[in-house]
C-alpha cells in the first residue's frame, strides 16, 4: 500500500536537512508542496527531480482528493511545506485525515521545526508549555484567544508574520502582563 511522507524541510539553512529527508524526495512518485517556487530552490540545491505539485491552504481540499487519488494508484507521496513540518501552522491536516480514515500509511520525516528551537534555546521552562500557533488575524477573536490563555501558568508558543509582529507583541503584553 502507499504512503504518504510528512517531511520536515529545513527553515532558513538548507544544510539542515536530513539523508533520509533527501531519499524520501528522491524515491516518492511526488511531491506535493506549499509553494512550489519556495520548494524548487530545495530541489535545485540538492538535485531533486522529482514531480512535484501544489498543496496550500486555498487549493487542500480539490488538492487532497488528487493526492489520495496517486496513492490509491500505488504512489508513494511527500507532503512538504515552505519550512518545517507540515500541518504546523500550514496546510496539510484535511489530506492527513483523508488519508488515515482511508487506510494509507502516513508516517513523518523528522526535521526542523521552529517552535521547538524556539523554545529550547529560549531559556524558559521546557517542561511543559503550549505551542498555539498563529492568533486570529481579527483582532476582536484574538483578544478573546488572549484572554482564554491569561491564567496559562506555562511558556506559551506564537507564530506571527513579520509585518504584524511589533503589534502582537504590544497585544500580547496587554492581555497576558508583563512576562517573559
Amino acid at each position: 500500500m502507499a504512503t504518504l511522507f510528512l517531511v520536515a524541510t529545513p527553515i532558513g539553512n538548507l544544510n539542515e536537512v536530513s539523508n533520509r529527508t533527501l531519499e524520501v524526495l528522491n524515491n516518492v512518485s511526488v511531491i506535493a508542496c506549499e509553494d512550489t517556487r519556495n520548494s524548487k530552490k530545495l530541489f535545485t540545491h540538492f538535485d531533486i527531480h522529482t514531480k512535484y505539485i501544489t498543496y496550500h491552504n486555498f487549493n487542500e481540499e480539490e488538492s487532497s482528493n488528487g493526492i489520495l487519488k496517486l496513492l490509491k494508484e500505488g504512489n508513494d507521496v511527500a507532503l512538504i511545506s515552505d519550512a518545517g513540518y507540515p500541518l504546523i501552522s500550514d496546510p496539510g491536516y484535511v489530506l492527513v485525515q483523508k488519508a488515515i480514515d482511508m487506510g494509507y500509511t502516513v508516517t513523518t520525516i523528522s526535521g526542523p521545526n521552529a517552535a521547538i528551537n524556539a523554545l529550547v534555546s529560549s531559556g524558559m521552562e521546557t517542561q511543559h508549555y503550549l505551542y498555539y500557533g498563529f492568533l486570529n488575524a481579527k483582532q476582536s477573536q484574538a483578544k478573546k484567544e488572549l484572554e482564554d490563555l491569561k491564567e496559562f501558568p506555562y511558556t506559551m508558543i506564537f507564530y506571527e508574520a513579520p509585518h504584524r509582529i511589533k503589534k502582537t507583541l504590544k497585544e500580547l503584553k496587554e492581555y497576558l502582563g508583563d512576562r517573559q
